[in-house]
């Protein structure tokens, strides 16, 4: 396993869109692996493949609360099937939008489906964290970061203080 480098914004590779992977074998689990190491070096508690500049609907998630055992959890292709139209506020961060956090309103539930680590596909719902993290994560597969379903110009101060934190580091 090895730490990848978390890509930030105004980085344009974020705005990709991921492609579908053809098959869960032994390379895309060591990603899986180098993914999660990165995520919890971060800290954060997901991590599309697209942050660690690589362009794959891919997601690593562990929502485990400190002090409890991992729980990590893989994604491959996952889709969201459903959305309940009942939506949410969650504030939200990005470990490619470094130290901003803004609410984001979301459907409070989804159905989704994916493969897991072993390659099986798996159905279920989400509510809660997981509905709200699932969702963030895979709008970085189609290109989008969670400041972008903020206004205009929070969007421009994000990526403004991002950019400067980047140079006085």
């Amino acid at each position: 396993m090895a730490l990848r480098e978390i890509i930030v914004v105004p980085d344009p590779r974020l705005k990709q869109v991921s492609k579908p992977v053809d098959v869960v074998d032994d390379a895309l689990r060591a990603l899986m692996d180098d993914m999660l190491e990165t995520m919890y070096a971060a800290p954060g508690i997901g991590l599309a493949a697209i942050q660690v500049a690589e362009p794959m609907r891919v997601i690593v998630m562990d929502l485990a609360r400190e002090g409890e055992e991992p729980q990590p959890r893989f994604f491959v292709n996952p889709e969201i099937l459903w959305a309940s139209e009942e939506t949410a506020p969650y504030e939200e961060g990005c470990l490619s939008v470094p130290e901003i956090y803004d609410e984001v309103e979301r459907p409070a539930r989804v159905k989704l489906r994916y493969l897991n680590y072993q390659g099986e596909q798996v159905e279920e719902d989400a509510e809660g964290l997981y509905a709200v993290c699932i969702q963030h994560e895979m709008d970085h597969l189609d290109g989008v970061l969670f400041i972008d379903h903020l206004s205009r110009l929070k969007r421009e101060q994000a990526i403004k203080k991002v950019k400067k934190q980047a140079k006085a580091a």
